[in-house]
């Protein structure tokens, strides 16, 4: 069979389109790094890889017209997305292109769900997160900033910004368990977990929107938290982007309000990503949970297993502090008044075992002799009705049954139980039993006499050869074998 002209021609062209269609296809699967030392060059004339967000500014006072037009400066095409909660106001004066967009993450009921959502907005394969002040005056430096993430061993990329406060490597251990996050000199810098100061970070637009809350401000602290739970490494690199020429927050009011906001949502961020203690490079402490003045950070405790240990956490630091506030307090004003008392039951254990409390223990526990009961100012006002003292603990009787409660305060329940005991044929027993595993009767010669043991940062009473004690309450090896109060609900190992 012949071909005509015109049949040999389409065949011609249909050869030659399938020849590029493979050519491209190769092309497309080499790797980035085997194209030469102009790749960037090359990739950034097909158009942009980055997208630049701008989270972090104030409505109020803010250089983002200077830090847009540089950027589009550069290339006219650089996609970029102002994220905003709500609509600034006074409104911001971005250039109405298609590619300078403005997203809101607060909902509206006139907008669909994607809307709110940034990612929307991101078609690349890299992110810059760049913060106000920022100008950028270098060609290409996104570019060579996407190489760097490329060839680096990784995941974020960093370069800092020629401010008066340009950021700095960090070290950042985040605890969830504990609810604390510590930071300090990073010791393999420019590699590091975290940054403090101003900087344009660089990664993977995939791996910023599966972080849990990709953009929450102040947008440094939320990262860094994140990625250094992830166990991703962030490397600073040398590359300074210029600061604004005419700097944001530039008089002595913006700094205040901006300060004051930011201080704000930090603590706010803390509280909702459930840190409660930061500790700083240097040992300064900020504490981000209850306080005097509010309530405790955990409701009612049912079948011994408060609802933290349900969220793989333990008992939050700021608790520990009150419940060793309050037992340091309970117990000096027992030993002035001349009222026997000694750790009993989960806190003689974690004595024993630590010389605090356990660290998921959520009470203090005190055994007292109910005969020393009158010698006691406090206790005698509580018999009768509950008895706030000067200090603002507050002490009452528990409702549960005949004992007595010290409260951390009004507004926080964290508390100390005091147990009223008394001998009756050498044993020690009592009027009020509770079905715990611990609440047994016991002789009373672990009493006689007893003995000093360091708890919580002092030092408390504690009964004679308080190992045998503690064995006969909890069972053999209880000190070397840690487990939740109530193992049948919860075990330490996690299984139910």
């Amino acid at each position: 069979m012949r071909l005509t002209r015109c049949q040999a021609a389409l065949a011609a062209a249909i050869t030659l389109n399938l020849l590029v269609l493979i050519y491209v296809s190769w092309l497309q699967h080499q790797p980035r790094h085997s194209r030469g030392r102009g790749s960037w060059r090359a990739s950034a004339a097909s158009g942009p890889r980055v997208t630049v967000l701008v989270r972090e500014f104030e409505t109020f006072d803010n250089a983002l017209p200077e830090l847009v037009d540089s950027l589009l400066q550069q290339d006219p095409a650089q996609p970029v997305v102002v994220v905003a909660d709500s609509l600034p106001y006074p409104p911001l004066a971005l250039p109405r292109i298609p590619n300078v967009r403005l997203a809101l993450l607060q909902p509206t009921l006139d907008r669909p769900a994607a809307a709110s959502r940034p990612q929307t907005y991101v078609n690349t394969e890299f992110v810059a997160l760049v913060p106000d002040g920022t100008r950028a005056e270098t060609p290409g430096q996104l570019e060579r900033m996407v190489e760097a993430l490329r060839q680096g061993n990784a995941r974020l990329v960093a370069a800092p910004v020629a401010t008066a406060n340009p950021a700095r490597c960090l070290a950042l251990n985040v605890s969830l368990r504990e609810w604390t996050a510590h930071y300090s000199a990073a010791p393999t810098a420019p590699r590091c977990d975290a940054l403090d100061g101003d900087a344009v970070v660089l990664l993977r637009a995939r791996d910023l929107f599966n972080l849990s809350v990709p953009l929450a401000r102040p947008l440094g602290t939320s990262l860094f938290l994140q990625t250094a739970l992830r166990g991703w490494a962030v490397h600073l690199l040398d590359w300074p982007f210029a600061a604004a020429r005419q700097p944001p927050l530039g008089t002595a009011h913006a700094r205040w309000k901006a300060e004051r906001e930011g201080r704000a949502r930090r603590a706010a961020l803390l509280r909702a990503l459930g840190i409660r203690l930061v500790s700083w490079e240097g040992g300064r402490l900020e504490w981000f949970g209850c306080g005097k003045e509010t309530a405790r950070c955990f409701g009612t405790v049912v079948g011994d297993t408060p609802s933290y240990l349900y969220e793989g956490r333990w008992t939050p630091p700021c608790c520990l502090r009150a419940l060793r506030e309050t037992a340091r307090y309970v117990v000096g004003v027992l030993e002035a008044a001349g009222v026997r008392y000694w750790l009993e039951g989960g806190s003689l254990l974690g004595a024993a075992r630590h010389g605090d409390i356990i660290p998921w223990d959520y009470d203090v526990d005190l055994g007292i002799y109910l005969e020393d009961v009158g010698n006691c100012e406090q206790l005698r006002g509580a018999e009768a009705g509950s008895v706030v003292d000067e200090r603002g603990f507050v002490w009452e009787k528990a409702v549960e049954g005949d004992f007595f409660r010290v409260q951390y305060s009004e507004s926080n329940h964290l508390h100390v139980d005091l147990w009223p005991f008394y001998p009756r044929n050498g044993v020690m027993t009592k009027d009020t039993w509770l079905d715990h595993r611990q609440d047994v009767e016991f002789p009373e010669h672990f009493l006689q006499p007893l003995v000093p043991l360091a708890f919580a940062g002092f030092m408390a009473q504690a009964p004679n050869n308080y190992r045998r004690f503690l064995e006969l309450k909890f069972g053999p090896g209880v000190i070397e074998n840690p487990e939740y109060p109530n193992p049948a609900l919860l075990s330490l190992s996690g299984s139910r």
